[in-house]
């Protein structure tokens, strides 16, 4: 069997394993790591590794894999930063590496969930992971907006610190879901546009999400 043949045999259960690891960096990692644990800065680098060799193995493109190994050495290097001497630099380092892991990542899952074909139960996951990332990339954006304007967000400073990450993701998230608490909300024009971006698609994706898939799966069936 060749690595092709491999590929389309463990493309679906990829999704589903790529998403189990991203919830994982998300919602166990990155709250711990507020907690100031240095044991689990390493563990997400590590996780990172397997990200970028599960989006490399599921699209077989070299510039996917050139994407995520940039995005890689991008967090090394932003890591060596803050352990030295923690600043705005690895911060947005740190920022631009997650914002092209998700771009790339978003673009490879895309593909193989809305691909022609069977619907399947790791395609559902896959668009679940979908969801996730887009969420990282707006966090990632939020980011670079706060950086530029220390003020952009009220009730959320950014700045270099282990925490930053759980407080970017869960921000994203009520952007994203429009739960909306209060505690933190968009100040600057800018930070205040890209909310009602994510906003906006986190209400109409399930929605076209839903469609998509059941036009794939009807158009399968007609086929059989």
């Amino acid at each position: 069997m060749d690595i092709d043949q491999l590929r389309d045999r463990l493309a679906d259960s990829l999704l589903t394993a790529l998403t189990i690891l991203l919830v994982v960096m998300l919602f166990v990692v990155a709250p711990l790591q507020a907690q100031g644990i240095f044991a689990f800065q390493v563990f997400e680098l590590v996780l990172a590794l397997f990200l970028v060799g599960g989006v490399f193995f599921m699209s077989g493109s070299r510039w996917a894999v050139i994407a995520m190994l940039v995005a890689l050495s991008m967090i090394v290097t932003g890591a060596i930063l803050r352990i030295r001497s923690p600043s705005i630099l690895d911060l947005n380092l740190f920022a631009a590496s997650w914002l092209i892991m998700g771009v790339t990542m978003g673009w490879v899952v895309a593909r193989a969930t809305f691909a022609p074909g069977r619907i399947t139960y790791h395609r559902v996951i896959g668009a679940v992971l979908l969801y996730l990332t887009v969420a990282v990339v707006f966090a990632s954006l939020y980011t670079f907006v706060g950086t530029l304007e220390p003020k952009a967000f009220s009730g959320m400073i950014v700045e270099d610190s282990p925490a930053l990450a759980s407080r970017l993701i869960y921000f994203s998230f009520a952007t994203m879901t429009t739960t909306g608490y209060g505690d933190v909300a968009p100040v600057d024009p800018i930070a205040r546009s890209l909310c009602n971006l994510e906003a906006i698609f986190g209400q109409l994706y399930p929605a076209t999400l839903l469609a998509r898939l059941v036009t794939l799966e009807l158009a399968h069936r007609e086929k059989d």
